[in-house]
C-alpha cells in the first residue's frame, strides 16, 4: 500500500452517492416503461437464465431470497413472469412469459438510452476505467467474509 497517500473521507459514503445518482439516472429512463430498474434487472436475468429456480436465480444475482420474491411479485402480477412447477413437487421454476419479453425489449431500449448517457457525461474511456476499476476491487474484496448481499 502507497503509505504517501492517505484516503479522506468515507469510501462508503462515496459509493452510494455515486451509486444513487447512478440509478437514478437509470431509473429515470428505464421507468418511462413502467418498471424499476432492479425489475429490468430480474426481467434480464429470466430471460437470459430460465426457466430458472428461484433460489438459482436469487443466487446468479447475488441477493437474498426475500429481495428476489419482494421484486418478482409485482412482475408475477403484471403477467411478465409465471412460476411453474418444476422437476419435483416441492420445487418451481420462474420463466418470462411472452408478454415480459416484449416488456423487457423495450425497458432494453431505454436502459440503452441511460448507457449512453453516462457514456456521454462521464466519456467512454473514463466509463471502461470505472468497470475495470469495480472488476478489480471487487476481485480484491472477495477476499472478505462474504455475508449475503440484500439490494
Amino acid at each position: 500500500m502507497d503509505t504517501a497517500v492517505k484516503p479522506q473521507g468515507c469510501t462508503n459514503i462515496k459509493l452510494r452517492q455515486l451509486m444513487r445518482r447512478v440509478a437514478k439516472h437509470y431509473d429515470d429512463e428505464v421507468g418511462k416503461t413502467g418498471l424499476k430498474g432492479t425489475q429490468y434487472s430480474l426481467l434480464s436475468y429470466v430471460v437470459k437464465l430460465g426457466p430458472i429456480r428461484p433460489s438459482d436465480l436469487a443466487a446468479e444475482m447475488k441477493i437474498g431470497a426475500s429481495t428476489l420474491t419482494r421484486n418478482m411479485r409485482p412482475l408475477i402480477d403484471a403477467g411478465w413472469l409465471e412460476l411453474g412447477p418444476g422437476a419435483d413437487g416441492r420445487s418451481r421454476l420462474l420463466s418470462v412469459t411472452q408478454a415480459g419479453r416484449e416488456k423487457r425489449q423495450e425497458a432494453q431500449r431505454r436502459w440503452r438510452v441511460a448507457q449512453e448517457g453516462i457514456n456521454h457525461t462521464l466519456g467512454a474511456r473514463r466509463v471502461v476505467e470505472l468497470h475495470a476499476l469495480i472488476d478489480e476491487c471487487l476481485e480484491l474484496l472477495s477476499a472478505l467474509p462474504d455475508g449475503e448481499t440484500d439490494e
